[in-house]
């Protein structure tokens, strides 16, 4: 038991902790939730020019390749410094986590606790007990404890924010063991989703992501097929809420419903992630995906009608076993057709407990990586394309923290449009037109709006290098400043978190979901 002496202790040398985080956006999230819970057991967080950390967490995936080796390999890094540091804990948890369980700590024994998707509320105590008890930890819940909602938060972001609407998912794709990691699909109740969706904006937040593994499936635990689109047009009566996004929806799920309301809810924006993962009937069949490329291109179709500025983005699979040259090329056939703004595109690999991995006819790998350059080569294409079409457009953009890595260079500021286009633009303090006021302080802050027109189009940007036309500073820029002037040691409140959709197609990238979607 710790004496009162060592808790003083604490209390002036509070123990650090650093979280490393692989996969999806539901890791994200759910990292989110275990900085949260950290701190709320006294941890602040390292530093990130610091030596290390008392406490390293690996939040892990288990559908990314080679993420046991991935994650070892960290693991070795880390064991000569753990030897240097007593009292340093190293945990494990995630997608990875609830898979390998025991095997963590067999083949890392310095690893101190090892917890699954289903039990991340546990682990301040896990971390305690492993402490007093000298030994390993390792607790693996079969079902989910509690919904990750209701755990305390430390986001990213104070603008904009993750808000989870369901867990786990009921597909049986052939080539996913998220099911298996994540359980079967449970939804919130309406009302405590919006709750904290009010909650979030009296914090300041303006724009909000709805998060599900099949986030449009959502209802399908509580009765209601048409709850989803009912949850969007809710959205819309949220005073102070400028911007809905959600991802990553099915397009099994994805109904004529959920489109009208997309596109008559003002604060709902036009942009759908929309996996599609192979164009090819055959291949959709051997994924045990519930849909064809018919299905598909009418569902994409039916957006392009009702919100004609929609951009669109997808997930694709190339090599799945057993596909052909031509099964590719109806991929590609398909790729032209939807026009997407962006795609994720991902070399198949074997996902051990998968059905995929033990089906015949796999793909030699020089076969894949072919297949995999023409198709890159065929969406950084499109997208350019699609880009160029916004040029001479006039966007409202959000003020975004982290995405322009050369702002400073380029005297610019970065942010994303309502349709999500990252566009770097013009610094108005440098450019305001006459005419404009400002009520001092920074221009623009995070979270605070800028209207600028396009003027350049690169496949996976826009600039706007011309004189900003309007400034608009928001609630959700005071509660950035307001954050930033706070001692970053010691977060107070409810902090929010930031939801992005990755890297362009050009490389192997996390895709908006799971990649499984």
């Amino acid at each position: 038991m710790t004496s009162s002496s060592d808790r003083s202790h604490d209390v002036r040398s509070p123990k650090t902790y650093s979280i490393r985080t692989y996969g999806c956006q539901m890791n994200v999230h759910d990292s989110e939730r275990l900085s949260g819970l950290l701190e709320g057991a006294g941890y602040v967080r390292a530093p990130k020019d610091a030596d290390g950390a008392d406490v390293v967490v690996f939040n892990t995936c288990a559908v990314r390749e080679n993420a046991d080796n991935r994650l070892y390999g960290n693991l070795g890094q880390l064991a000569p410094q753990k030897a240097a540091r007593p009292g340093m804990q190293i945990a494990v948890g995630g997608c990875l986590a609830q898979k390998d369980r025991d095997t963590i700590v067999k083949k890392a024994p310095w690893v101190d606790v090892v917890f699954g998707t289903h039990n991340i509320g546990k682990l301040p105590v896990l971390l305690e007990r492993a402490r007093i008890q000298e030994e390993a930890q390792v607790e693996i819940a079969e079902s989910l404890e509690a919904f990750p909602s209701t755990l305390p938060t430390r986001r990213e972001s104070a603008y904009a924010a993750w808000v989870s609407i369901s867990v786990g998912c009921n597909n049986t794709c052939t080539f996913c063991i998220v099911p298996a990691l994540r359980g079967k699909e449970k939804d919130r109740r309406p009302g405590d989703i919006l709750a904290e969706v009010e909650a979030l904006v009296a914090e300041g937040v303006s724009e909000i992501t709805l998060l599900g593994q099949n986030v449009n499936a959502y209802g399908s635990d509580i009765g209601d097929r048409e709850a989803f689109s009912k949850l969007l047009r809710a959205c819309g009566k949220v005073d102070g809420l400028e911007r809905v996004r959600f991802t990553s929806p099915h397009p099994r799920d994805f109904t004529d419903d959920v489109i009208a309301a997309m596109a008559e809810t003002p604060n709902v924006m036009p942009q759908l992630h929309m996996p599609l993962q192979s164009g090819s009937d055959r291949v959709l069949k051997a994924m045990r995906r519930s849909y064809r490329q018919d299905r598909f291109l009418g569902i994409i179709e039916n957006v392009r009608a009702a919100m004609p500025d929609a951009a669109i983005s997808t997930d694709i699979i190339v090599g799945f076993p057993g596909e052909t040259e031509e099964d590719f090329e109806q991929t590609l056939h398909t790729v032209r057709e939807s026009r997407f703004a962006q795609a994720f595109t991902f070399q198949y690999s074997k996902r051990p407990g998968t059905p995929a991995a033990d089906m015949a006819d796999q793909i030699p790998k020089a076969v894949v990586q072919e297949r995999y350059e023409r198709l890159v080569a065929l969406q950084e294409e499109i997208s350019w394309e699609e880009n160029k079409k916004q040029v001479g457009r006039t966007l409202e953009v959000m003020v975004a923290e982290g995405e322009g890595r050369k702002d400073d260079a380029t005297h610019r500021l970065s942010g994303r449009a309502p349709d999500n286009r990252l566009v770097h633009f013009t610094r108005p303090d440098e450019s305001l037109r006459p005419g404009t006021t400002l009520d001092g302080g920074p221009v623009l802050r995070p979270g605070d709006m800028a209207t600028v027109d396009i003027t350049y189009a690169a496949p996976h940007h826009l600039l706007a290098e011309g004189p900003t036309r309007t400034v608009r500073r928001t609630r959700a820029g005071d509660a950035w400043e307001k954050r930033n002037a706070a001692p970053a040691e010691k977060p107070k409140g409810v902090l929010l978190g930031l939801p992005t959709i990755g890297a362009p197609a050009a490389a192997p990238a996390p895709s908006a979901g799971c990649g499984c979607d």
